[in-house]
């Protein structure tokens, strides 16, 4: 593994850096330092010479983490779709919503594009990252030949992570539950920890999703 710096000249052995790809060099996220990884050294478990960090935890585990983490996300969306997400009373007044009781609440009028946008950025683009992660991956685990197209699943399962909002929606919702909190009682239901969890399973999934070991792992599983 060659440090390289901003130049692009190398401080390892070898003299000067040769870049076959953008895709071979990873950057260290605690100190910056920039490596350049072989597809041989992609596939194992990597540190940062200067600060120790993990860069990549190895073909192996790092898939089936992602795998594993998209397909648990997969499981609790479908309780965030079907569950009660929330539960207000205030006096005789009861209301118990899902996240479409949500979604539908905009679905009249000049609302209906902020329901559009709503569920696409919520619910479809986060499903379908999951989806294409494991479309992609699942077959390099399982130990099969990639499946078609898995490597523009994969490069699309990265284009759409800045649209998938489901922890901005998350932030929203906990804004409202402080400034709702003196006007009624307001319970949450088993969506609402799913959608959570959610949540923090993602933040979890991206500490240690490497692309530089994913792509290494896709093309040379043809």
């Amino acid at each position: 593994m060659d440090k390289v710096s901003g130049n692009g000249q190398s401080e390892g052995r070898k003299g000067i850096a040769t870049m076959t790809a953008m895709d071979n060099r990873i950057g260290c996220p605690i100190c910056d330092a920039i490596y350049t990884l072989s597809p041989e050294q992609a596939r194992g478990a990597t540190r940062c010479r200067q600060c120790g960090y993990r860069l990549t935890l190895g073909r192996g585990a790092a898939i089936a983490r992602v795998v594993g983490v998209s397909i648990t996300n997969l499981a609790l969306m479908s309780l965030v779709i079907f569950m009660p997400f929330l539960d207000l009373r205030a006096g005789t007044f009861h209301n118990r919503a899902s996240v479409f009781d949500a979604i539908l609440g905009f679905s009249e009028g000049i609302m209906v594009p902020l329901s559009i946008a709503v569920l696409g950025f919520i619910l479809v683009l986060p499903l379908s990252r999951f989806l294409l992660l494991i479309y992609a991956l699942g077959p390099v685990l399982m130990g099969w030949r990639n499946f078609p197209q898995a490597q523009l699943a994969l490069r699309w399962s990265f284009l759409l992570k800045p649209w998938a909002m489901a922890e901005i929606f998350m932030v929203g919702v906990a804004v409202a539950l402080v400034k709702l909190a003196g006007m009624a009682t307001i319970s949450v239901g088993p969506a609402f920890w799913a959608f959570a969890a959610v949540v923090a399973l993602n933040v979890y999934k991206d500490t240690f999703m490497c692309r530089n070991t994913l792509w290494t792992a896709i093309d040379t599983n043809t």
